[in-house]
């Protein structure tokens, strides 16, 4: 018997996508001018370590493209950056 896992990781993978959208998007309503930098230093202050690891993870088991499912266009490159600075320190 084996034990499909995709599917929680897919879900987790999903929520923190979300969450990080979110984040953006409320920096964007306070700073719309908000630098790259800025919103990246933003949004890592905000995520636990915890949940770092586990978006490094989900990202490094599902590929970028699991990340794309989840995301609307205009936070799409930077939640995948600030993902892979995570992943690469």
């Amino acid at each position: 018997m084996s034990v499909n896992t995709k599917e929680p990781q897919s879900q987790s993978l999903a929520q923190a996508a979300a969450e990080i959208q979110q984040l953006l998007q409320q920096l964007e309503q306070s700073n719309p001018t908000a630098t790259e930098a800025q919103q990246e230093a933003f949004v890592s202050a905000a995520i636990e370590a915890t949940k770092k690891e586990r978006l490094i993870n989900a990202l490094k088991e599902g590929g970028q493209g699991a990340v794309e499912e989840f995301l609307d266009n205009p936070y799409l490159n930077v939640v995948i950056r600030i993902i892979e600075g995570w992943r690469n320190p």
